[in-house]
């Protein structure tokens, strides 16, 4: 769900805030810990690093950006779920939050009970994308040309269980194609084989992919949203190609310890709304090919809760596993 800056607004006048957080006096005493489940570097640390200058002047309190990466985000929340719920120490974490479950992972935390949803900070569709040469253009073609070769080419995603796995294979389920998957460490290699012709093709992470597909080194066939993805406005989506069924994000958000005071997290979600909200962060979003979102905890609960019916199924449906 994608807020307007009006519902931004609307959403914290909704907790009882006069309209700004800053109208209402902090609650934070100390430097908060915004504790990351990815790499430096990544889009989740480039994302947090990004509005945590807005939420330090917000909520009067220094915010700390730290990554603890590995595991697939469990060493990050497995550590948040373990601190004192004192509202200053909150996890950033991406969709793996709402797939490791039905993984089967070990789990050190239970999802939506030990680490509660504050905040959905933003989300990034994946384009349908193929090496240049391919001989196919559209969707349309793409479907023709894997269904006459079935089992025979091959698709790269950033890792088993990452969302551009589980995304692809909801793809392939809706389009009746089969294709061996490769799962790289991480989205870099993933891009990097796929622009050498090793793979075929890929759900490719849009914020990464934006450069080589506008300077012609990938072809993006249609993007994985529920709407046209800003950066590429002339591509189609999936469910404009006659798949309306499939649709797929990456996204991130922002957790707290359960136990955390409720007051606290009003006020860090009305932070983030209005940080989200201001131009220059929009624009700066735009810019990576991301969507900022804001939603409040009730919002993002029930939109976790339907990620994870999703990609359970699929998992169930295709027998996927953490390895």
């Amino acid at each position: 769900m994608i807020l307007t800056r009006q519902q931004f607004l609307a959403s914290m006048m909704g907790f009882g805030l006069a309209g700004t957080a800053r109208a209402e006096t902090s609650l934070f005493t100390r430097p908060i810990r915004l504790i990351i489940s990815t790499s430096p570097g990544g889009g989740a640390d480039v994302t947090a690093r990004l509005i945590a200058p807005g939420i330090s002047e917000r909520l009067g309190q220094n915010v700390v950006v730290e990554s603890r990466a590995g595991g697939s985000g469990l060493i990050a929340g497995g550590f948040v779920a373990q601190q004192p719920p004192d509202g200053h120490t909150f996890l950033f974490d991406i969709t793996t939050y709402a797939v490791n479950p039905a993984l089967g992972r070990a789990m050190p935390y239970k999802v939506l009970e030990d680490l509660v949803p504050v905040t959905q900070v933003s989300r990034s569709g994946n384009a349908l994308a193929v090496h240049p040469s391919a001989p196919v253009n559209s969707v349309a073609d793409y479907v023709a040309y894997v269904k006459a070769r079935p089992g025979e080419l091959s698709y790269a995603s950033s890792g088993n269980g990452s969302a551009q796995h589980l995304g692809m294979e909801i793809f392939m389920a809706a389009a009746g194609l089969q294709m061996i998957h490769v799962p790289y460490r991480g989205g870099g290699p993933a891009m990097v084989d796929l622009m050498a012709g090793h793979v075929f093709s890929s759900f490719a992470f849009i914020p990464s992919s934006m450069p080589h597909i506008r300077e012609g080194r990938l072809k993006a066939l249609a993007t994985t949203g529920s709407t046209r993805a800003a950066a590429f406005p002339d591509l189609p989506t999936l469910a404009e190609s006659g798949y309306p069924t499939v649709e797929s994000y990456d996204w991130n958000g922002i957790f707290a310890p359960a136990g955390t005071p409720e007051p606290m997290m009003r006020q860090m979600q009305a932070a983030v709304a209005e940080v989200l909200a201001t131009a220059a962060i929009r624009t700066r979003f735009a810019e990576l090919g991301n969507e900022p979102v804001g939603s409040t905890p009730a919002q993002f609960r029930d939109f976790i809760q339907r990620e994870m019916a999703k990609y359970e199924e699929i998992i169930r449906k295709v027998g996927i596993t953490a390895t």
